[in-house]
């Protein structure tokens, strides 16, 4: 019975992905590894070993993975490059000093259908960690890199951190809001999707169809920023608008610069580089393989929107 870590696991993905695991494991088969372990504790009543760890500080990364074979390696919350690769490489080194055979990495969804090249900075990271496992990884491990659909339940992001409970009549943001669009997937089934992928693993590393390569989970439709505005205008009852403003206006939003300061430094403008990958269609690929690995067809935009509402 292989073990299976997950690091870290309280964040939004991690939580998802967590909580479908132990409806297809047994608890005993899992290692659940975060900066905040107390929110885990829980879990150690039914049989899952908790551990503590943080990716800011990689000393307490070097024991975290003792015992654990596949280790689900959940990339680090920021917008950053150079510190974000920097903190994933460690971890990727401290799993092999540990033992992991096999480490699935959660990238993300720019790039098209998995090219190795993107005009999006916060991709940056991602393309770097994912080269890192391609090329560095000792012959005595494998990876899979799953590049995870953009969430349909954190549009907001995308739309200048747009409140649907407190909703504006116009949405600024450095794209006209037309198309090519964005392929929207909902966090909980990318994170069942993933649960899924690891326990398939595990079963046949042999045979495992994903090893050494980097593989797409995205939504049912692609929707342009226009028309993904249109659902939540029809969502809540209200129009809403897009207006383009210049990428240099869009940074100095307040509400942006607030939520991309990383470190001391604002990375608001380097973040605005998303809509130009928009726009060259990057996050418009839709593939089968959220639908195949479901058994489902993913939930809609839409009806995501709306569930949210209603909660």
């Amino acid at each position: 019975m292989l073990k299976i870590g997950i690091f870290p696991a309280s964040g939004g993905l991690g939580l998802s992905i967590i909580n479908h695991l132990l409806n297809l494991v047994p608890a005993s088969q899992l290692v659940f590894i975060a900066r905040q372990s107390e929110k885990l504790a829980k879990f150690s009543r039914i049989g899952v070993t908790i551990r503590k760890a943080d990716y800011d500080h990689p000393e307490t990364l070097e024991n975290a993975f003792t015992g654990v074979d596949v280790l689900m390696l959940i990339s680090y919350a920021s917008v950053e490059i150079e510190y974000r690769f920097e903190v994933h490489k460690q971890a990727i080194i401290a799993a092999h000093r540990s033992g992991v055979s096999h480490i699935f990495y959660s990238s993300l969804a720019f790039g098209g259908n998995c090219e190795r090249t993107s005009v999006c900075h916060v991709m940056g990271a991602h393309l770097a960690t994912e080269e890192y496992l391609a090329t560095e990884l000792p012959k005595s491990m494998t990876y899979t890199a799953i590049r995870e659909g953009l969430y349909s339940d954190l549009f907001s992001v995308y739309l200048a951190m747009f409140d649907p409970l407190n909703p504006v009549e116009e949405i600024t943001i450095p794209h006209p809001g037309s198309g090519p669009g964005i392929a929207w997937a909902k966090r909980d089934e990318l994170g069942e999707a993933t649960a899924k992928l690891i326990v398939l693993y595990t079963q046949n590393p042999r045979t495992f169809r994903f090893l050494n390569q980097e593989l797409l989970l995205s939504g049912p439709e692609a929707l342009s920023l226009e028309e993904t505005v249109q659902v939540l205008g029809r969502a809540i009852g209200r129009h809403i608008e897009i207006r383009e403003i210049s990428a240099d206006e869009y940074a100095s939003l307040p509400q942006v610069r607030k939520a991309f300061t990383y470190h001391g430094v604002n990375l608001a403008k380097e973040y605005t580089t998303c809509w130009e990958a928009f726009r060259r269609g990057e996050t418009s690929v839709v593939s089968p393989l959220l639908e195949e690995i479901l058994g489902r067809e993913p939930e809609r935009f839409e009806t995501t929107v709306r569930g949210m509402l209603e909660g």
